[in-house]
């Protein structure tokens, strides 16, 4: 009996050794089902792992990217599909199956503000950028997840700030939303005073960006009201003590890029969405109590719709946290997923690659600009004045995402319509409730929006001499 008892065990030891050594055979040499591989290089053994369910995916992913459109159109995973294949999205003025088809007679639309100037710069980078996640990813939404989530962004954020030359404290707060018009009403919420008589009264500087009224005036509340002009409001309420305000301070400003800084001195709101190098220099950093950042003009991904806010008071804080959770129960999974992967990049070698790409292109789009005005006596553009910038540790001039056109001749009052007629769409200073003198040019769009509004303005500048010149 012993002695059987030995074979068996003998026997099942066998079996043990051989299961693992055909185990171990298949793990490191067939690469199936998710196992590694190996193989020589420079005589060192390298294991890789072997690609399963994500294969497909990012071969689908690839496949569209390659999609040239003819360099005038992008293709995505999402684009429309025709007959099989996937269709071309297609910048303005040109069309077709591959978008090589240039529409001459096309107005060059430099309205939006779409930051498509960068798209070049994550071609350059995509396999840094890019993101892969299974079905089941992150399929909870229990708060738990969310916050660990949120945790590694803030760290990247905060390496960010540190980067550029703006540090933000310990002691401050941040709070993540839908892209900063969010953060924007959240603020606006958190500073109203609820046990007033009265509702807060919210102003902002002419020119001012039109979302600051539009949404605080569509949220019709009655702890908060939109008054307007932040000069004229003091002018009128020089003698009134103790009035409730709000202020928003955009610096840089949108539209005329200008830093600014606030005119009450109480309660402000600094919007501080183009406060990064490759728009103006930074001179040192922005302390105030609460700064609102976005994703979009700082990498140029305007429809992942993510910003911040850093808040100083832990109240304010607490406030602009509950609109956010009552409002949509935080920032999706995935978006923070995508900016943290995006962050990442930002930062390597100290934020250079990103803020030394964009800086040189919007310089470079500023000289182009600058020239064709320089030969015109109809139209002029803001004046920019030269900073020192701690973050390229040299004084330079500004480069704003936009042109504030002011139309000289006293007959043409409507710098839009004027614009218009030489095949330019622009946004017309009454948007933001300046005079209608003035139009906003978007300088962050694509360079075949770019050329083709250097193109329209090369025309339009050249018909003060009575000849059409070349760019």
């Amino acid at each position: 009996m012993e002695k059987t008892k030995k074979y068996c065990y003998g026997f099942c030891l066998l079996s043990s050794i051989v299961i693992n050594i055909l185990f171990s055979i298949n793990l490191y040499v067939s690469g199936g089902g998710g196992a590694l591989q190996w193989g020589e290089k420079k005589h060192e053994t390298v294991y890789r792992p072997s690609l399963t369910w994500s294969e497909k995916a990012a071969a689908e992913a690839e496949a569209v990217a390659a999609i040239s459109c003819s360099g005038h159109g992008r293709a995505y995973l999402d684009s429309l599909i025709s007959y099989g294949q996937t269709v071309c999205e297609c910048y303005d003025c040109y069309g077709g199956i591959d978008c090589s088809e240039f529409s001459p007679d096309c107005s060059a639309d430099a309205g939006g503000g779409d930051p498509i100037f960068l798209e070049p710069f994550w071609m350059q980078n995509a396999e840094k950028s890019a993101i892969v996640v299974s079905g089941w990813h992150r399929m909870s939404y229990r708060y738990a997840d969310y916050t660990m989530m949120s945790s590694e962004v803030e760290k990247y954020i905060r390496k960010l700030h540190s980067i550029v030359g703006n540090a933000i404290t310990e002691d401050r707060y941040l709070v993540f939303g839908i892209g900063s018009s969010q953060l924007l009403s959240a603020a606006v919420y958190a500073l109203s005073s609820e046990n007033s008589s009265s509702p807060s009264n919210v102003v902002a500087t002419i020119p001012y960006y039109p979302m600051y009224e539009t949404q605080t005036s569509f949220f019709n509340s009655e702890d908060f009201q939109f008054e307007g002009d932040t000069n004229s409001w003091k002018l009128n309420n020089a003698t009134k003590n103790n009035m409730d305000v709000i202020e928003f301070v955009t610096s840089p400003n949108n539209p005329d890029g200008e830093l600014k800084t606030s005119v009450l001195g109480g309660k402000t709101i600094y919007d501080h969405a183009y406060f990064w190098p490759h728009f103006t220099p930074i001179p040192g950093p922005s302390d105030h109590d609460l700064m609102i950042f976005t994703l979009s003009k700082l990498t140029g991904h305007a429809g992942v719709r993510f910003g911040w806010a850093v808040i100083k008071d832990k109240d304010v804080y607490e406030k602009v946290s509950k609109y956010i959770e009552v409002a949509d129960l935080g920032i999706s999974k995935d978006t923070q997923l995508r900016v943290l992967k995006l962050l990442k990049v930002v930062v390597e070698d100290d934020g250079t690659q990103l803020f030394k790409f964009a800086y040189a292109k919007m310089r470079e789009r500023w000289d182009r600009l600058t020239s064709v005005f320089s030969k015109s006596t109809r139209f002029s553009i803001q004046e920019r004045h030269p900073l020192h910038c701690n973050f390229f540790n040299k004084t330079r001039l500004p480069s704003p995402a936009y042109a504030w056109v002011k139309c000289e001749r006293e007959e043409e009052d409507d710098c839009g319509a004027v614009l218009e007629a030489g095949k330019i769409t622009s946004r017309g200073g009454s948007t933001y409730r300046d005079k209608d003198r003035y139009a906003r040019l978007s300088l962050i769009k694509s360079q075949d929006d770019f050329d083709l509004l250097l193109l329209r303005l090369t025309e339009l500048v050249s018909l003060e001499n009575g000849k059409i010149e070349s760019i």
